[in-house]
């Protein structure tokens, strides 16, 4: 399937961050914003690979820096801003606004694809965002770090976990008994945290894909 891309300026808040905006040439059925992990930005080599996944099956996709530079910089030495769940979440609820306010976007339904910490800030975005986000995906996430958000989240949720990320099962299992909506855990067999092993990232995109074409076609758009 034939896409275009655009990098583009959104403005969340007080802040302007770059993201790079995948469109599929025709009969889009939905937009997924990516929420990257730790330490990573919209330019992540395993995001993109399930980005491009996402687009062979009519998503459009945008992944986006949530720091600014200056941000990444000071982020480097502290590590804190990767943590800072709260202001994360904050920006991607900017960006899901500016997707709804957007002639090109508008009328798309809204999926959050969230990797480690960018797992908990998706979850806590689309407890804020009910009305426009009906399915979420999180890669080796953090999704118990969303906290409290967690009852909260009306979104169809699917947690995918590699089976050897013992630690991050067991918080997974935490978030699934704390979410208010649909939700499924899914095991990787043998995969580690970041899904390296051969076909391990192929598996989370094709069932991440499915997810999404799934539900977000028959959530329509929002009023």
């Amino acid at each position: 399937m034939e896409t275009v891309t655009t990098e583009t300026t959104i403005w969340a808040g007080e802040v302007q961050l770059t993201a790079d905006l995948v469109t599929p040439t025709e009969g889009t059925v939905g937009v997924v914003l990516f929420a990257h992990g730790s330490g990573s930005s919209r330019r992540s080599p395993r995001n993109v690979a399930v980005a491009r996944v996402l687009n062979q099956r009519a998503l459009a996709t945008v992944l986006v820096d949530l720091l600014t530079p200056e941000e990444e910089q000071a982020d480097e030495e502290t590590a804190e801003l990767r943590f800072d769940i709260p202001m994360l979440a904050g920006r991607l609820v900017g960006v899901i606004d500016w997707l709804r306010a957007e002639p090109d976007t508008a009328a798309l339904p809204i999926g959050l694809f969230g990797a480690s910490t960018g797992a908990a800030a998706a979850l806590v975005a689309a407890a804020e965002r009910p009305e426009h986000v009906p399915a979420v995906v999180s890669r080796g996430g953090r999704a118990d770090l969303a906290g409290p958000a967690l009852s909260r989240v009306r979104a169809a949720t699917l947690l995918l976990v590699g089976g050897r990320d013992e630690q991050v099962i067991q918080f997974n299992q935490q978030a699934r008994d704390a979410l208010g909506g649909e939700v499924e855990l899914r095991i990787i067999p043998d995969a580690t945290h970041l899904f390296p092993e051969p076909g391990a990232l192929e598996q989370v995109a094709d069932q991440a894909a499915g997810w999404f074409a799934d539900r977000l076609p028959s959530f329509g758009a929002a009023p």
